[in-house]
């Protein structure tokens, strides 16, 4: 078998942390799904020796993943919020008006450029997903169908579309092409545009034990210091970087055509010192992260398998990918967690990949009463345990799994 090679500049892989086998985290099952043979495939992370980019091989093609896809953005209030500070931030700092141009690449259900289109600003979305991309339409969001890439790019610089301002938000680690990819946003950025992106801080999975951000759907794993040396081979340069507390922990990267001449912020140098002095500059520092994700494994099952002993019930919030990735490498199952919740009506009466838990809209736990919730969309722990208040009035207790087990009340 051949050893695998970096997607970015083609050198040599090694090791990061092997997951096992599991299913597409997105692959949710109907009930006359559950006897079917599901497939499962290496959940095995790399890291480049050269360029140090943490990556998967790609095992199933973006058209399979997200062609009719589960996830809508719009069922966050937590991350609605953080969209409309974005939108008004960046609109005010770039004197963005109605004769500029906002593109949104994995535009989603249209959660983000709604508030463009409500400063009356002209928007397009770039949507794989037929199904969101219809929801995004129907709300009136312009919406181009299909994935982005450079050939895409040149249709739309010849229908003279191109961006003042190109978003693409927790897009990049999906894209398993990541030079044609870029090649497209320079493309289509205009010449004095900027693009925004932002990514899972590659950091603050290694600190904070952050394994499950780690599925088929999710290519590639970026620090900063290794992002910009990619868009420099494409001549966009980095400018700026803000630090998020979405998913975990984030970053927001300001790019722009290396001719121009916005000044670089001094974020920028700090960010990457602060990588260095941490030593993702070095592939001897990514070599221990297995062992701590191992560790998390054996206290999760003792945990749950001792409050099961006890003859305590333990029910899940959340169907989200990085859920599905805990659950399957933990080998967790119907035997442990009773039934997960979801307010996404797409994925309620369906079960979970793998594990094939079911579930249920969250007005279950009310009528269950379940001694302890698992939280597994644990990066927005806080708006779940405000939404999941009731459990307080039985005594019921909440679970955070990363970076380790936490019973919260």
């Amino acid at each position: 078998m051949s050893h695998p090679k970096c997607r970015f500049c083609n050198s040599n892989l090694e090791s990061f942390c092997d997951l096992g086998l599991s299913p597409l985290a997105n692959s949710f099952l109907k009930k006359n799904q559950l006897q079917d043979e599901e497939s499962f495939f290496p959940l095995h992370a790399y890291i480049c020796e050269k360029c140090l980019l943490v990556q998967l091989e790609e095992f199933e093609s973006p058209q399979k993943i997200f062609t009719d896809y589960a996830y809508f953005s719009s069922f966050s209030k937590t991350w609605l919020k953080h969209c409309q500070d974005y939108t008004n931030q960046v609109i005010s700092k770039f004197n963005l008006d109605r004769g500029k141009r906002i593109i949104e690449i994995a535009s989603n259900d249209g959660y983000l450029l709604k508030y463009f289109k409500e400063a009356n600003i002209p928007v397009l979305g770039i949507e794989p997903a037929e199904n969101v991309a219809q929801f995004a339409v129907n709300s009136g969001i312009p919406t181009e169908i299909g994935f982005f890439n450079s050939k895409l790019a040149e249709k739309l610089k010849k229908e003279d579309k191109q961006a003042d301002l190109l978003i693409c938000n927790n897009v990049l680690a999906h894209v398993p092409s990541l030079n044609d990819f870029i090649k497209g946003l320079k493309i289509l950025l205009k010449p004095e545009g900027l693009i925004t992106i932002e990514f899972p801080s590659l950091l603050k999975l290694i600190e904070e034990n952050q394994f499950d951000t780690i599925y088929h759907e999710h290519f590639s794993y970026f620090s900063c210091l290794t992002v910009e040396k990619i868009f420099a081979h494409h001549k966009l340069t980095l400018f700026d970087i803000e630090e998020l507390h979405t998913h975990g922990g984030s970053f927001r990267i300001y790019l722009q055509h290396q001719e121009n001449s916005r000044p670089i912020g001094e974020n920028v140098s700090r960010i990457k010192l602060i990588e260095r002095d941490k030593g993702l500059d070095k592939i001897s520092s990514y070599h221990n992260f297995k062992k701590q994700v191992e560790e998390t494994k054996v206290q999760l099952q003792s945990f749950l398998n001792e409050k099961k002993r006890q003859g305590k019930s333990i029910a899940a919030y959340g169907a989200p990918a990085k859920g599905n990735t805990l659950l399957n490498y933990c080998n967790i199952g119907t035997d442990l967690i009773d039934y997960t919740v979801d307010l996404n009506p797409g994925k309620q009466g369906c079960f979970l990949p793998g594990s094939h838990i079911p579930i249920y809209h969250p007005d279950k736990i009310g009528e269950t009463k379940p001694d302890f919730l698992l939280i597994l969309p644990w990066n927005i722990k806080k708006e779940i345990m405000e939404q999941m208040d009731i459990i307080n009035s039985w005594g019921g207790k909440f679970i955070t799994p990363i970076p380790k087990v936490t019973v919260e009340q």
